[in-house]
């Protein structure tokens, strides 16, 4: 019955005939979700591999051409049909959000691609570009398995499509310049430093190589010596080449025409776009103007807390010199090894624990871990946490960069931790992989929530009996005032005109940061607009969420009932989830 059902539904989603009443009542939702789910993958087949579906793990589309533009835009505009023909009045609860989620979903991914909004840049030095993430796929330090000979062969073939990729971009890039739609160039400037290991390194060396070094002993000896000799060609006739073609091409072309402005407003069509991607990376209608003056308010309170601290610890220099001095002190730089530092990281779960379970009722199943970022990958990387494997074979991982142990400050270990691993980004990544929701959602995300629910989580440190020593709380109040001078500069930048120099000067006058470090952020956020904001703008959601419920339901406000609520549906849009709180709220009261 229910293939019956699923065939009659694909009919009318390819013959967009108006279902009648009957046919609305009979439509298999769970069956759209699932169909939705398989064919997103199909598309999408890394996140497919990401989220240890592996049916697609030997595909690497050209995903940044106008045929897949065009392929992407045809199955989110079907399925948002089909989900018109929903009798929405008829659901339950969860599945109007499962709906209300997915029509989100396609609906704002679908003004990105028909407006083209990203495809003449799809190369910067940031680390979500592509050529950059799929080294570090290569690698074997992601979420791309190596566990058989089937996992080496697939990945053969992903390394074998990648010079498509590269003509594909290179091509939008041209074509970029020819258009006005161009990255600035202080930010690509930095590529080819990033590209040249890629295509100069001997085959041993490379990093592509280093999954060889981990042949499974379970490869007998002719297998493992022809898996070597193709592996070792793909890098050398394919991986090698693209990169070299990516790079000449940036320097001999791109980086001399590039554009030498800062923001979006030099592009064509910059404004809109920039209020695109505010809408994408904030789930929120916020404007420019709004995000500017925000930020502007947020670091004068952040800063009134900082100089607190700095009366509270006897210093008796001004703010920017109580900066420098946490910058340089001796006392900051307590490590002589890697271990020192990741074993300090280590010892925050267990001195949380009592506490957390006055936080949380609802925590993930999945076990987790603390590493070093791998050196060959630590220069362009900055604190992370990947995600747990679906079946428990690999724990959540939180990896932190320790270039040189002797000069790393540990003033803001406390925050960074409860913002990348627990409760931050472990908790709510974790839990959404173990909800009971379709499978669409459990690889969906959005900037705001996850973001801001991690900068959110360490605004309970104090709660969970972190921050006692207060260089410890200088340090959450520098990962906050960092969260809210990004939008300052993100706004002045792309909607005011700011050039890079000033948001480097505006960074440097209100956090204890070094020049090179500041450069680093600015040059982020020219080439990731909006993305930055979203922390703040998701903090101060959950914020203003929990002070309503507990306006409202006084005596009944239960804080890990709270949590529970805003972490039990996994990654929702903004507006979405204050409904969702609202709908709580309401079934509190008598």
């Amino acid at each position: 019955m229910k293939k019956f059902i699923g065939a009659m539904l694909f009919i009318l989603m390819i013959s967009g005939c108006s279902p009648s009443k009957k046919e609305k009542d009979s439509v298999d939702l769970n069956g759209i979700f699932s169909q939705f789910a398989r064919e997103n993958y199909e598309l999408y087949p890394l996140l497919a591999t990401q989220n240890n579906v592996n049916d697609f793990n030997d595909q690497l589309p050209v995903d940044i051409s106008e045929e897949f533009f065009e392929k992407a835009i045809a199955l989110n505009t079907r399925y948002l049909d089909t989900l018109n023909t929903v009798d929405y009045d008829g659901l339950t609860d969860s599945e109007k959000l499962s709906v209300d989620v997915l029509k989100y979903q396609l609906t704002i991914k679908n003004e990105q691609l028909i407006n083209r909004y990203g495809f003449y840049k799809p190369v910067d030095q940031f680390v979500f570009s592509f050529p950059q993430r799929f080294a570090v796929l290569g690698s074997g330090a992601g979420f791309i398995p190596f566990k058989d000979e089937t996992d080496y062969r697939n990945f053969i073939s992903r390394m074998k499509a990648f010079p498509e990729w590269i003509d594909q971009s290179i091509n939008n890039m041209q074509t970029g310049l020819e258009l006005h739609f161009t990255n600035p160039k202080a930010s690509m400037e930095k590529v080819p430093a990033q590209l040249r290991p890629l295509f100069e390194a001997e085959v041993e060396n490379h990093i592509f190589y280093k999954p060889l070094q981990n042949l499974p002993e379970t490869i007998d000896s002719a297998a493992r010596e022809k898996l070597i000799a193709d592996y070792t060609d793909a890098i050398e006739t394919h991986i090698k080449p693209a990169y070299k073609k990516l790079n000449d091409f940036l320097v001999d072309t791109y980086i001399p025409n590039t554009r030498s402005t800062t923001g979006l407003l030099d592009n064509s069509n910059g404004k809109a776009e920039y209020a695109y991607w505010l809408k994408y990376y904030t789930t929120t209608d916020i404007t420019a103007d709004e995000i500017f003056d925000l930020g502007l308010r947020e670091v004068a309170r952040i800063r009134n807390e900082m100089d607190s601290i700095r009366k509270s610890t006897g210093f008796k220099g001004d703010l920017p010199a109580f900066f420098e001095y946490i910058k340089t002190d001796p006392k900051f730089f307590p490590f002589k090894t890697e271990e020192e530092v990741l074993n300090r990281f280590r010892s925050f779960e267990a001195h949380m624990e009592p506490q957390l379970n006055r936080l949380f009722n609802l925590r993930p199943k999945a076990s987790f871990e603390v590493k070093a970022t791998e050196k060959f990958r630590e220069a362009g990387a900055n604190a992370q946490y990947m995600q747990p494997s679906r079946d428990g074979k690999r724990p959540g991982i939180f990896y932190e960069t320790v270039p040189n142990p002797l000069e790393y400050n540990y003033f803001s270990m406390e925050g960074l931790f409860i913002h990348e691993a627990i409760p931050g980004h472990h908790y709510q990544v974790a839990i959404q992989l173990e909800a009971d929701i379709p499978e669409f959602r459990k690889s969906y995300w959005t900037s705001a929530f996850g973001e801001g629910w991690a900068l959110y989580a360490e605004s309970l440190g104090t709660d969970l009996g972190m921050y006692t020593d207060p260089y410890q709380y200088m340090g959450r109040l520098n990962n906050e005032i960092e969260r809210a001078v990004r939008l300052v500069v993100d706004a002045g930048m792309h909607h005011k005109g700011w050039t890079r120099e000033q948001a480097i000067a505006y960074v440097l006058e209100n956090q204890p940061v070094s020049e090179t470090e500041a450069i680093q952020r600015i040059e982020r956020y020219m080439v990731t607009p909006g993305q930055a904001v979203s922390y703040k703008v998701g903090e101060l959601k959950i914020i203003a969420l929990r002070e309503k419920a507990k306006q409202q339901l006084g005596e009944k406000f239960d804080i890990r009932e709270f949590h529970d609520q805003v972490l039990k549906d996994g990654s929702l849009p903004l507006s979405i989830l204050e409904r969702q709180i609202d709908l709580w709220i309401a079934s509190k009261k008598p």
